[in-house]
């Protein structure tokens, strides 16, 4: 017989497991143009305005980590908002390219 103890300790397992595959991305939201003169190395480029048409292209996973820049912070905020409304939980605004790139070498 299955057992509430046994259902838990699987359940538990296998969120642990899941939570083991998730990854950080980091994710450029600047035009290709700016990206072109300039990223973080092994940032992903989706323009803030494709955001949420092209997440999944990029396989990228709403258990990763996403770890959003632009120039400023305002359109890294606002692709945030997006896939937060997706259900991206674990997303986060890093700012600037230079902000980033400080809060990434950490």
């Amino acid at each position: 017989m299955f057992s509430l103890k046994t259902a838990v300790t699987t359940t538990l397992g296998l969120l642990l497991a899941f939570s083991a595959l998730a990854r950080d991305v980091v994710i450029d939201v600047r035009t290709p143009q700016e990206f072109q003169a300039g990223h973080i190395e092994g940032a992903l480029n989706i323009s803030h305005t494709d955001i949420a048409q092209d997440i999944f292209k990029a396989k990228v996973n709403k258990d990763d980590h996403v770890i959003l820049y632009c120039r400023s912070g305002r359109r890294s905020g606002l692709a945030m908002n997006t896939l937060k409304s997706m259900g991206f939980a674990n997303t986060e605004n890093y700012g600037g390219l230079e902000e980033a790139k400080k809060r990434l070498q950490k």
